[in-house]
């Protein structure tokens, strides 16, 4: 079964809970399997690389890690307040992400038809 996540890749989010309350961020990915993403700035974890060449610079990285797609929130580019969203099937067919707040809407769903 296909997990679906709410977010898309380029989306504005807020963080719900956490060590990472109220920061905002966009995401980087998604992983519908997992039902994780990965925000820009959020979640921040220390990883310790070691290098496997001459040329390779080992040390301390700091990355991003996937947050469950549950405690993120989107924010509506409109009104820029943290939203649910509504799924709205339009005349031809296709499908639409609306705000809750401002009933604006967000982006077109392309549907693969096969």
């Amino acid at each position: 079964m296909k997990n679906k996540v709410h977010v898309k890749k380029g989306d504005t989010v807020i963080i719900l809970n956490g060590k990472d309350r109220g920061k905002k961020g966009k995401v980087l990915q998604v992983r519908a399997q997992d039902s994780v993403v990965l925000v820009e700035g959020v979640n921040i974890a220390t990883k310790h690389k070691k290098p496997r060449s001459q040329m390779q610079q080992g040390g301390i990285i700091r990355q991003e890690a996937p947050v469950h797609s549950s405690k993120v929130m989107l924010i509506c580019p409109k009104c820029g307040k943290p939203t649910r969203i509504r799924k709205r099937i339009l005349e031809n067919g296709e499908k639409d992400r609306e705000c809750k707040k401002c009933n604006g809407t967000i982006d077109m769903i392309r549907e693969a038809r096969v």
